[in-house]
């Protein structure tokens, strides 16, 4: 393959590759070298030092041995040849141990043998007979006195161990030559690597300024000059396989976006319209619920008026006149009394809907057990006609408007006590949980008739009736206000799909904002309120 068109990554595989096999043979090299000085050095160190440290005390436990029996030859008396035993005893130790540290001198361990040989005859010859001679004959000044076969004898020991010195000098400085030589190759062998990484380096950058740096740069001029507007320049680059394919992909990616610049622009305006249009049906859209809320509040409120007057009449008339007109007559008027209840009724609640955000005085801090407390309030009168049982525990103080919140849990209370179960005494079980976002979530649980999964996001609908009015009154608004109230608060209401006796309302509000130092809230003790529901929609 021809080298000119390898690929970068080729190219740098290649340099790596050279760079790695001499830093490979180099780390070999130096491994070895450094063994052998390692060696060597604890050879000098550990053995020939320590050997020719014994060599001289060799020398002086000769000399002791000999001083030790110059003064039992003139005194005569046995202790003074306790030093000439322990000077044997350490000769014999430093000779055992000079053989260990030369195990692998054998020319020296045979020199070690003759200094050995050497203080035997010494001892045999010289110093032993004169001993026994003196024990024998009693004290001779005259003997102690070297004579000339004595001082041979003594002479031939010093020059063994001279002779060890010398030899052990002369091994430890070829040694330490070998030492410093092995160095000195480490040395060399470091700078050598140095060397190799120094111009692997600058062949690396000079590879990756030719083939990489200076293409690339072109390259981006090019597609600096594209950018600028001129769609119809072709971009090209030489270099590398790799940036030539890169700049093949820029024109191509070039040459498409000038085919849809056209059309781009095109989806640009019909985008820009759309928006506009968008916009525009926002604006209509909030003026016309604007509006709506404006006319059922100004609807609602309106007729008020007029509609008090037809139920005082209609309220009159079955007063004054009942039982003196026919049966007919009594239905009729009854008819007219109960419908303007109801409009009456159903007016109020739309009137209640309409005001649900448009007349607020801001959010504030707002205790959920008053609350829960003034709403089940509103339910005592009917407590002992069907004992129903509203319990609570350490609900949580929560950020909101305390008029909408109380008419919130009156709305859900008032459902729970109204569609109850025959013969079966209202239970209403409110509690919290946090959900650590924030926010914290409200349950109300009834165990009364209970609502069909596929009813459940029917009945948060406005007018949404699930029962005839004859059999459960109510104007079918409850749940709607009571959906408005949350979602005023940011929140979201449901009805938990499990099936259990009853219904389960579940709903989030938000919790109040942190503070530097927070007081701590006291623990409220449960709190049971039997009551009865006074007549509510839903």
């Amino acid at each position: 393959m021809n080298p000119i068109a390898w690929s970068l990554w080729r190219r740098i595989t290649a340099l790596c590759a050279v760079v790695v096999g001499l830093l490979v043979v180099i780390a070999v090299s130096a491994t070895a070298t450094a063994a052998a000085n390692r060696s060597e050095t604890e050879q000098v160190m550990d053995h020939l030092t320590p050997a020719l440290v014994n060599a001289e005390r060799l020398y002086s436990q000769l000399l002791r041995q000999q001083s030790s029996v110059r003064t039992f030859l003139l005194t005569g008396k046995d202790t003074d040849l306790d030093s000439y035993r322990d000077a044997q005893g350490q000769e014999a130790a430093i000779l055992a141990d000079t053989r260990n540290l030369l195990a692998d001198e054998p020319a020296l361990l045979s020199t070690v043998d003759g200094i050995a040989g050497a203080t035997a005859r010494y001892r045999s010859e010289v110093t032993e007979p004169l001993i026994a001679q003196t024990r024998t004959n009693g004290v001779d000044p005259d003997k102690a006195a070297p004579t000339e076969q004595s001082r041979a004898v003594y002479n031939d020991a010093s020059a063994q161990i001279a002779a060890l010195s010398g030899q052990l000098e002369k091994r430890r400085d070829e040694v330490a030559g070998r030492v410093r030589s092995s160095g000195d190759v480490l040395v060399l062998l470091l700078i050598f690597a140095a060397v190799v990484v120094v111009v692997a380096g600058v062949a690396l950058a000079l590879l990756l300024r030719r083939l990489v740096t200076r293409p690339v740069t072109d390259l981006a001029g090019e597609v600096r000059r594209v950018a600028g507007g001129d769609y119809d320049y072709a971009i090209r680059s030489s270099g590398p396989p790799e940036l030539s394919a890169l700049a093949d992909d820029v024109d191509t990616m070039r040459r498409r976006i000038n085919a849809d610049l056209t059309d781009v622009q095109e989806a640009r305006r019909l985008v820009e319209e759309a928006n506009a249009m968008l916009e525009q049906q926002a604006a209509e859209l909030t003026r016309s619920n604007r509006d709506l809320e404006q006319f059922a509040y100004v609807a609602s409120h309106d007729l008020q008026e007029p509609l008090r007057k037809v139920a005082s009449f209609c309220q009159l008339l079955q007063r004054r006149y009942s039982g003196q007109l026919d049966e007919r007559a009594d239905q009729y008027i009854a008819f007219a009394v109960d419908g303007a209840q109801r409009m009456q009724r159903l007016i109020n609640d739309l009137l209640a809907f309409s005001r649900i955000g448009r007349l607020t005085n801001g959010f504030a801090e707002v205790d959920l057990n008053k609350v829960v407390l003034d709403a089940a309030a509103q339910f005592d009168a009917q407590r002992e006609a069907t004992n129903a049982e509203i319990i609570f525990t350490d609900l949580p103080v929560v950020r909101g408007e305390e008029p909408l919140l109380g008419a919130l849990f009156s709305n859900l209370i008032g459902n729970a006590i109204k569609f109850r179960r025959p013969d079966v005494p209202p239970r209403i079980v409110i509690d919290s949980t946090p959900t650590g976002d924030g926010e914290f979530e409200i349950s109300v649980e009834d165990n009364g008739i209970g609502i069909e999964p596929e009813f459940a996001d029917k009945v948060f609908v406005i007018f949404q009736r699930l029962h005839a009015k004859e059999t459960y009154p109510g104007t079918g608004i409850g749940l709607a206000i009571a959906k408005k109230i949350v979602e005023y608060h940011g929140g979201r209401i449901w009805i938990d799909p499990l099936p259990r006796e009853g219904t389960l309302f579940r709903f989030t509000l938000p919790a109040p904002l942190p503070a530097p130092d927070p007081d701590p809230v006291p623990a409220l003790d449960p709190v049971s309120v039997p009551s009865l529901a006074e007549e509510s929609a839903s």
